[in-house]
This record gives structure tokens, C-alpha cells and sequence, in this order.
């Protein structure tokens, strides 16, 4: 009971279509197991709810909350939401981003649409979530807010909207940390590496027109620690960690959670 009587706000506790479990679900249902309160926020509310029903099964507490990260004022009910309902907000935890399924693609083939919904996403859905769940933790003076980049910050990876998104987040979770530390609040991000989740697989699986079987395969071979993809659960506990007072004096930290990749630079 690590987050016991804590608030979590979850954005990203749904999951793409596919097989196994998403970082975002496994990370609400991680929290929830804890003891913390969760808002399950999606914008699949049907999605949503499945994570509130299996945090339900084992007696804990969410609520699923539909909301498109791209606006920000459906950010900011979200975060009243959550106040309002519960009386505090104790964790942000930004799980939602995308490449391919957004139409991201190399320089030369990337539009302007695609480039500008990755952006959205990925990047001012995370700022304006901050901007305003920070009013309510620096009021409490204490507060923790878990960003979701990607191993693509710092290794090869082709797609433009993507790499540039995830890279400018480890930078603003750096800059959260050192304006907010006066005030108790804590703010670090996550560099997931290669994961076996739905997003990261099935929907490679439906674009390059390969099974799933294959995807996997190629995709465990490039792993250095066991060949072995990592699965959301991996980043579900690294987030918990980073949210618990097991990690009360740490903050503007980049934690690679990729199997040994992060050693491999470039």
C-alpha cells in the first residue's frame, strides 16, 4: 500500500487495439493495487471503464474519465475531476503519445496534419495537464507528476514527430522539477525501450502488414537483456517507484526502463 489514500490521475489508462497489456493500464491498475485513488482518463471511455472494472475486481477504487488530451480545457475538467471528487490530486502520471498510428513518418514524408496531431499528443497534452494540476500541488506543498518519453530520445529511431516530442518532454519534465522542487513537488520521466504492448506491436503488426509473431521477433532480437521485449508491467513498477515516497528526494531524473538498450547510444 505504497500510494495508500493517494490521488492519481492516469491519462492514458486505456489501450490501443491488440494483444497483452498497455503502459498505461498496467500503471492505473499498479497505483490502484497500491492503495491510491485512480482517474482513469481516455479518450475511449469504453476503454477507459475496462481499466476502472478490472481495478474494480480486486476492491480498488477509479473512476474513468473521457477526455481529448489535445484541448486544453477538457485537460483542465479532467484535473477538477479529480479535486473535486477526491479533495487532492497527489500524482499526474502522462502516459498517452503516438507515431505511426498518427501518421508520423520520415522527414521527407512526414505532413504538416501528422506532425501537428503527433505534436498535440504527445507534447502540449502533457504541458497543459501540468499547467493545471499544478495550482493544486503547489497549494499542498507536494505533488508528483511521471512523464512518458521513449528510448528514442536517445537512440536511432526514424520518425520526426516522434523523436522530436519525446525529446522536448524530458526537457520540460527537467524544467518542472527545478520550478516546482521549492514546493515539494516532484517531477521525473520514463524512457520505455522496446515493449510488448499494443501500441508498440499490434499496430506495427497492421502497418507493415507482418504478423504479430514476426513483429515480436524482430523486435525481442534487438534487446540486450535476455532478448526479450519488456512489457507494461516494467514501466507500471518503475513508475511506482518513482511516485512513492521510496523516491521522495529524487526528481529531474530520466530513468531508461529498456532492457540495457540505454548503454547502447546512437
Amino acid at each position: 500500500m505504497r500510494l495508500k489514500d493517494r490521488v492519481a490521475i492516469v491519462v492514458g489508462a486505456g489501450q490501443s487495439p491488440g494483444e497483452g497489456m498497455g503502459n498505461g493500464r498496467a500503471t492505473a491498475l499498479t497505483f490502484a493495487r497500491e492503495g491510491a485513488k485512480v482517474l482513469c482518463v481516455d479518450h475511449n471511455l469504453a476503454s477507459a471503464q475496462e481499466t476502472v472494472e478490472m481495478i474494480g475486481v480486486n476492491q480498488g477504487t477509479a473512476v474513468a474519465f473521457k477526455a481529448d488530451v489535445t484541448k486544453g480545457d477538457e485537460l483542465e475538467a479532467m484535473v477538477a475531476d479529480a479535486h473535486a471528487r477526491w479533495g487532492r490530486v497527489d500524482i499526474l502520471h502522462n502516459n498517452v503519445g503516438v507515431s505511426l498510428a498518427g501518421g508520423d513518418a520520415e522527414l521527407l514524408d512526414i505532413t504538416e496534419e501528422a506532425f501537428d496531431r503527433c505534436t498535440a499528443i504527445n507534447l502540449k497534452s502533457c504541458i497543459f495537464a501540468a499547467k493545471h494540476v499544478l495550482p493544486i500541488m503547489r497549494a499542498q506543498q507536494s505533488g508528483v507528476i511521471i512523464n512518458i518519453s521513449s528510448m528514442a530520445v536517445i537512440t536511432t529511431y526514424p520518425y520526426v514527430a516522434y523523436k522530436a516530442t519525446k525529446s522536448a518532454m524530458v526537457s520540460f519534465t527537467e524544467q518542472l522539477a527545478y520550478q516546482n522542487a521549492q514546493y515539494g513537488i516532484r517531477a521525473n520521466v520514463i524512457l520505455p525501450g522496446l515493449m510488448n504492448t499494443p501500441m508498440a506491436v499490434d499496430t506495427r503488426a497492421r502497418t507493415f502488414k507482418k504478423s504479430r509473431a514476426e513483429v515480436e521477433a524482430e523486435r525481442d532480437s534487438k534487446v540486450p537483456l535476455r532478448k526479450k521485449m519488456g512489457t507494461g508491467w516494467d514501466v507500471a513498477n518503475a513508475a511506482l517507484f518513482l511516485a512513492s515516497d521510496e523516491a521522495s528526494f529524487i526528481t529531474g531524473v530520466t530513468l531508461p526502463v529498456a532492457g540495457g538498450a540505454s548503454v547502447r547510444r546512437g
